[in-house]
């Protein structure tokens, strides 16, 4: 381990100790394995009820292996981009009431969103999450890392952060709560995901992965790296009998497309092109990291009382020449990919495992959604501290890993809302975009044209009939659209403006 982190540790042992002695036998570990831009389909384990030929395409064994060991949701969603998606799991907040609406730029006071001839960027909180009041365009929230480090958990982050941008204090884990820090910065993607390259930590691009400097020149992944740094940090917990929550976060499948050679060359021999076997490389090497995290929990005897949340944090990236192929496809039957309001930019794999006695191999259809986590994990860890200034959105799902009969709740809304411009054009659902899903029902705004969008998601998983002029379904578009637009201005949620 590096010396920064031992000095992390070191300077914040002694009140970590005397929070968690009184319970340290009795509480559970909780482990949440985030994985970037990896889409609903990038698994060999199928979320819909019929394997698709993408699920035959990839290999991810220990998905399948946890999907056994737990619970699958098959309805499960993110935002569209990352930054919002990471801050309503910590904070339990929709994106509607955090505003932070797109990813945060790497320097402060540097909105992303793109210029467009037609419609202002609309003020929203550009800087992110901020653990303190009254830093300027950020919102400010209790992070779930620092409940949990003050009701005597051992808190670990590893990998990619990107929560705010770089010169406010939420850019830093350690300011949310965060014990030890591996790799967490301001930063969306690595410059280089080759040890070999140093992560590009050597060069002018700021996006260098920090903190793995025992790793340069090795000819090793750095998923592999983000891994097994990750393991080496949670000995010191478990010695110590200390509940921990690690939030391994990896940096894969996002951009740059680089292979991961210790799989490389399978997916070419399926026929795959270049770059989509790069793709599915990068998905077995976090697969791997996955087992790997899994068989050492089973090696320290602690399996049966860990929680593992596994969740992408926004549909796959399904834009060319990045991956190659016709754009808007590489989710289906998804319609379109990351950036999009359409179910391939916004539904996720969500697998949660449980503890000795609960659920195993079971499948939930209900929709969940990732500030959901928030509120799972505080009645995962039995915490009592958690009083926060900011209203939690989110809603337990911890129910379905009991065997307690559940109750469904079919007039929940689930409010998606990105009303910045994320790329050059508005494409196959990017753009200027809210939507909430109700039931099977789910409503789309497009903020440019003020013109809706009806789906039947039990019918029609690809979106591809709009039934909003339907006389059959004028009442549930009236309702849908009342309600969406109720949720948005009692949180007074960033709109852009006709210039």
């Amino acid at each position: 381990m590096k010396i920064n982190t031992k000095i992390g540790i070191l300077f914040t042992l002694l009140s970590v100790c005397c929070i968690t002695n009184s319970h340290a036998q009795s509480r559970p570990n909780i482990i949440v394995f985030m994985v970037d831009d990896m889409g609903w389909q990038d698994t060999s384990y199928p979320f819909d009820t019929v394997a698709s030929a993408f699920n035959k395409i990839y290999h991810t064994p220990n998905m399948e292996r946890l999907a056994k060991e737990g619970v699958a949701f098959s309805n499960a969603y993110s935002t569209p981009v990352c930054t919002p998606s990471r801050v309503s799991m910590l904070t339990g907040m929709n994106t509607s009431q955090h505003h932070v609406t797109n990813w945060t730029d790497f320097m402060i006071d540097r909105p992303t969103g793109r210029k467009d001839n037609e419609l202002e960027e609309p003020s929203w909180n550009h800087n992110g999450l901020s653990p303190i009041p009254d830093i300027p365009n950020t919102v400010y929230a209790k992070p779930l890392s620092q409940i949990l480090k003050e009701n005597g958990y051992f808190t670990i982050h590893a990998g990619k952060a990107h929560w705010a941008s770089a010169g406010t204090p939420g850019s830093n884990p350690h300011s949310l709560g965060f014990v030890v820090n591996i790799s967490g910065t301001s930063t969306g993607r690595p410059a280089s995901y080759y040890g070999k390259e140093n992560f590009g930590r050597m060069t002018t691009d700021y996006h260098g992965v920090e903190n793995l400097q025992e790793y340069f020149q090795q000819d090793i992944y750095l998923t592999e790296a983000l891994t097994q740094e990750a393991l080496k940090t949670l000995d010191y917990p478990i010695d110590n009998k200390l509940p921990f929550f690690l939030n391994l976060s990896h940096y894969a499948v996002h951009d740059p497309l680089m292979e991961d050679n210790r799989f490389y060359q399978k997916y070419l021999d399926k026929g795959l092109t270049k770059n989509e076997a790069k793709y599915a490389s990068m998905l077995e090497g976090m697969d791997k990291s996955l087992g790997d995290v899994m068989d050492y929990l089973e090696q320290k005897n602690i399996a049966q009382n860990t929680y593992i949340i596994f969740i992408s944090d926004n549909g796959g990236l399904s834009l060319s020449p990045t991956r190659d192929g016709q754009s808007h496809t590489h989710n289906k039957p998804l319609r379109s990919g990351k950036g999009s309001i359409y179910e391939g930019g916004i539904r996720v794999p969500l697998i949660i495992k449980g503890i000795k006695g609960q659920q195993e191999n079971n499948r939930v259809n209900t929709p969940v959604i990732i500030e959901d986590i928030f509120p799972t994990i505080i009645e995962m860890s039995k915490a009592k501290k958690t009083v926060t200034p900011q209203k939690i959105d989110g809603k337990s799902a911890f129910p379905y890993l009991t065997k307690k009969k559940i109750k469904e709740d079919s007039e929940r809304a689930l409010v998606f809302h990105i009303p910045n411009k994320w790329t050059n054009t508005d494409g196959d659902g990017f753009n200027y975009r809210s939507a909430i899903r109700k039931g099977n029902y789910k409503l789309v705004h497009s903020m440019r044209t003020d013109s809706y969008e009806l789906f039947d998601l039990s019918s029609d998983l690809g979106e591809s009939k709009n039934l909003i002029l339907d006389k059959e379904y004028e009442k549930i578009a009236k309702e849908l659209k009342s309600e969406l637009n109720t949720i948005l201005q009692q949180n007074n949620a960033p709109m852009p403006k006709v210039k």
